[in-house]
């Protein structure tokens, strides 16, 4: 099966496998030479070859059947859900907002997808600490990026997804813009080496998003642009695929 690597990985992708490959051929010189104990040779080897594996596994960025059912917020992020709480809205939102936490392990895939079909309204990005990203409080004081997102469908709600760099993850990646249109499920960024992802939303409370209903709980697993994390209930829904 071919691994797909994504483009966001550059340059890492390339240089990090490359390193490795470099010292395991200089190790199995050495060790042709006699330069190296045997057993030293035997011991590194394994070691060098699953970290060359993980690091391309690292990058993987997996296909997604993304269901375009209009009424539901996919998970923007693949993870843990960590945290589910109502929270104090920022100026984007404007009230009170429903916070979903994601933690990225080192081992999940760490590309960043839109939850629905969305327009973007405003990135905000914003230096920062790395702290260990599980912690719900590090969306506060780490290294974020903010995407203020429009629903295109009804009910046109105000969504933030938050890219959180981790006590790993040295580099935050979007490639979103201002005033560009995405499709739910479509991926727009990752973040490197483990870290942390939220969704926002307004709280759901009065006739107008009384029928919303959270999907997940605390320490469920989810996919980007696959599991359904929020729905609204009162339209029709369909089904497409989706790369």
């Amino acid at each position: 099966m071919r691994l797909a690597l994504t483009k966001y990985g550059w340059p890492q992708v390339v240089v990090f496998p490359a390193v490795v490959i470099m010292l395991m051929v200089v190790i199995c010189w050495m060790a042709s030479k006699e330069l190296l104990w045997f057993w030293t040779f035997v011991s590194i080897e394994p070691i060098l070859a699953i970290i060359l594996i993980w690091g391309l596994s690292f990058f993987r960025d997996p296909y997604r059947a993304v269901p375009a059912d209009k009424n539901i917020l996919l998970a923007p992020a693949d993870g843990r859900i960590t945290d589910i709480e109502t929270v104090e809205g920022n100026d984007f939102i404007g009230e009170k907002a429903l916070r979903i936490g994601i933690f990225l392990s080192i081992f999940d895939a760490h590309i960043n997808r839109a939850p629905c079909n969305v327009k973007v309204e405003k990135i905000t990005y914003k230096k920062g600490k790395h702290k260990n990203a599980m912690n719900p409080k590090s969306g506060r004081v780490n290294e974020s990026n903010d995407l203020g997102l429009v629903r295109i469908d009804s009910p046109q709600d105000k969504l933030i997804v938050r890219q959180i760099a981790g006590a790993i993850a040295q580099r935050i990646v979007c490639a979103a813009r201002e005033g560009q249109e995405l499709t739910g499920g479509e991926k727009f960024g990752m973040i490197k080496f483990g870290s942390r992802t939220e969704l926002y939303m307004p709280a759901p409370k009065g006739p107008v998003r009384e029928n919303v209903k959270c999907l997940v709980k605390i320490g469920d697993k989810v996919k980007a642009g696959l599991t359904p994390l929020v729905r609204y209930e009162y339209q029709n829904v369909n089904i497409k695929m989706q790369n």
